[in-house]
């Protein structure tokens, strides 16, 4: 026969253990070595800034074209002896840029741009090995987060199709009479560097927070910020391809003034090419100017979408957006100075690291739009 529960009596009394609630589905799967995950993920952002600026820097010294083979495994070693290098150089006599730039090169001139090309190469072996590694323990230990497997093994999927990307490249400047490779299959090398380094930053903000906290956080999700935040990332991923494709023709060693080129708006000369779709990606002058008006227009749209970040009720949202507006500000003026100096390798390579600074500051921001940290009433973070 039931009896009468006293007002206070606790559920667990009366012989009934007490179970504790069951977690939802969301809690159901392996957690993982979230932690552990996320330092592997920043080790390897490291190293593809780091693959990034040795890229720059390997194009500014014009050894890129050092090396005129593809030997993924066998060319992890460099020559070891004079024979050896004696081959090596003798190869490289074969390419145009040697027979139209570099006629007379000396051995010690060409140990030099090879081991800037060696370098670059074999910084992307390293990246391949260390996400490998990293992938298979996890992977073998089970410490993988449910769900995760899929988008970690695309990293390594990406950087697979960044190294044959990058001898498609190369190969472009070993035939024909060019003394430097395409600047589109540049800016696709580029690019993809770029597409990579957004997935391992979106994966570390992403595995900071618990997948039940990301999706109460999702409640809260600003919409419309997130949609402008969204533009704001793919217009800056354009003007990044242009700015390759500038890098590609040397175009920001031309027209060294600014705001004006060659004294007016434009240059005379932004469409001497025939046919005329070669302008868009070799004329020094049509080239530079896209980049310029595309950098006016980021700076503008940038602008408006930090504006519509200041009206965030969530304070660290708004921190966010204002770091994307410092950020976008310090880029436009290191532009400027790498135009008005010719673009000098310390300038541009400062240049181009402060576009992966801007890139991760934007994907920052576009997630917290997305999804907001928790807050008080007050303002301040409770998760």
């Amino acid at each position: 026969m039931a009896t009468n529960r006293k007002l206070f009596e606790e559920v667990g009394e009366g012989g009934r253990p007490t179970q504790p609630p069951a977690g939802g589905m969301i809690d159901a799967g392996r957690r993982g070595a979230r932690g552990a995950i996320r330092a592997w993920l920043w080790v390897l952002f490291a190293l593809v800034v780091v693959m990034i600026a040795v890229g720059g820097l390997t194009r500014l010294t014009d050894s890129g074209l050092s090396i005129t083979e593809w030997r993924p495994v066998t060319g992890a070693l460099p020559p070891l002896s004079a024979e050896a290098w004696a081959a090596e150089m003798e190869k490289y006599r074969q390419s145009p840029q040697y027979q139209l730039q570099n006629q007379g090169m000396s051995l010690s001139e060409f140990q030099f741009i090879y081991w800037w090309e060696w370098g670059h190469r074999q910084l992307g072996r390293v990246i391949g090995l260390v996400w490998a590694a990293g992938f298979l323990f996890f992977l073998a230990t089970k410490k993988i987060p449910t769900g995760w497997n899929s988008r970690l093994l695309l990293l390594g999927v990406l950087g697979g199709a960044q190294g044959a990307i990058g001898w498609w490249m190369v190969s472009s400047g070993l035939v024909g009479e060019r003394v430097s490779v395409a600047s589109y299959r540049l800016a696709t090398h580029l690019g993809l560097a770029f597409v990579i380094l957004g997935f391992i930053a979106w994966y570390v903000y992403s595995l900071g927070r618990e997948e039940r906290v990301l999706m109460q956080a999702r409640r809260l999700a600003e919409p419309k910020l997130f949609s402008m935040s969204t533009g704001l990332l793919h217009f800056a991923f354009l003007q990044i391809l242009l700015g390759a494709l500038v890098a590609g023709i040397d175009a920001g060693r031309n027209y060294p003034s600014w705001p004006l080129m060659e004294g007016g708006l434009w240059p005379s000369d932004m469409l001497v090419l025939e046919p005329l779709w070669r302008n868009f990606f070799e004329n020094a002058g049509l080239v530079q100017f896209m980049h310029r008006m595309a950098g006016y227009l980021l700076a503008i749209f940038g602008v408006v979408v930090w504006l519509r970040g200041r009206r965030s009720p969530n304070t660290d949202t708004r921190f966010r957006f204002n770091a994307v507006l410092a950020a976008l500000l310090l880029q436009v003026a290191l532009g400027i100075v790498t135009v008005v100096y010719a673009a000098p390798w310390h300038v541009a390579i400062l240049h181009q690291l402060g576009a992966v600074l801007l890139w991760a500051v934007i994907l920052r921001a576009r997630f917290a739009a997305r999804y907001p940290v928790e807050q008080s009433v007050r303002g301040r973070k409770t998760a």
